[in-house]
């Protein structure tokens, strides 16, 4: 009875916990398929009387919500790239190789993760400037690779840690280099934590707004997501709707990535404990 009674306590935190974090996509949702004069109805509504299901459909047509979901798909692509390309070699050498001053370079890419991205707005812009990158998303591409660089980092250093020496010791005893070890043994086995490092930074650099909003031009066609939803409000008059619904296209896509990647998201979480 006890045993039950526990089950039913953990059930019912489970529910209660998704319910809050659920709820606010919840609300987007019904804020989408509600009319406008519908949304400043007291008490509000959890569910609209007549609701809007073409309004993702009259979004796509007066926005060009793809466009900018592919200028967000290449500049988070992009940075992950290149972030994971710099943060393997780092958090590798973080992890195995014990040299001179490691540790004040670690505590120094731990102060850069701390930085907030306001204040390397300036200096970024100056540098781009004067590489005519202002306008083009090889600026976002650097600048996000600014923030995600120090995270993966950091995280890759901690997932290799967990890794046992002697996986390498063994490749090197066959002929591998310490740089053949790491491509042709360390870096398979940790497929998982890979993954989940790369998620999360693609996650950091699609939620990104403050770099768009600098770097980008006011060309529509440069835009990312994050910064076309902005100027889809107006001087008098907001649609809350239509940015609802361009809100809930922009999510879904992370939504899918954390759907199909879910299983390698926590094995790379948890992957560590079992080794």
């Amino acid at each position: 009875m006890r045993r039950i009674r526990t089950s039913i306590f953990l059930y019912c935190g489970v529910v209660l916990v998704c319910a809050l974090l659920l709820f606010p996509i919840y609300w987007l949702f019904v804020t989408a398929l509600s009319p406008p004069d519908a949304l400043q109805v007291l008490p509000p509504r959890l569910w609209p009387a007549h609701p809007r299901w073409g309004v993702f459909r009259d979004v796509l047509a007066a926005h060009p919500i793809l466009l900018w979901l592919g200028n967000s798909a290449l500049a988070a692509i992009g940075a992950v790239a290149l972030s994971m390309s710099v943060s393997v070699f780092a958090g590798y050498s973080l992890s195995r190789f014990q040299v001179r001053g490691g540790q004040s370079l670690g505590l120094f890419i731990l102060i850069a993760k701390m930085l907030p991205a306001t204040l390397l707005v300036i200096p970024l812009f100056s540098i781009f400037r004067s590489l005519h990158l202002i306008g083009n998303l090889w600026s976002i591409v650097l600048a996000h690779s600014t923030l995600i660089i120090p995270f993966t980092t950091w995280m890759l250093k901690g997932y290799f840690d967990t890794v046992p020496r002697e996986l390498e010791q063994a490749a090197m005893v066959d002929g591998c280099s310490p740089l053949g070890a790491l491509f042709r043994v360390i870096l398979p086995v940790s497929t998982p934590g890979l993954a989940a490092t790369a998620l999360y930074g693609f996650v950091l650099s699609w939620s990104d707004y403050a770099y768009a909003r600098t770097f980008l031009t006011n060309a529509q066609g440069s835009w990312t997501a994050n910064l076309g939803i902005t100027t889809m409000k107006g001087e008098y008059i907001i649609n809350w709707s239509d940015i609802s619904a361009a809100s809930l296209l922009v999510a879904l896509p992370i939504l899918l990535i954390y759907l199909f990647l879910e299983r390698y998201l926590v094995g790379g979480l948890t992957a560590g404990a079992e080794k």
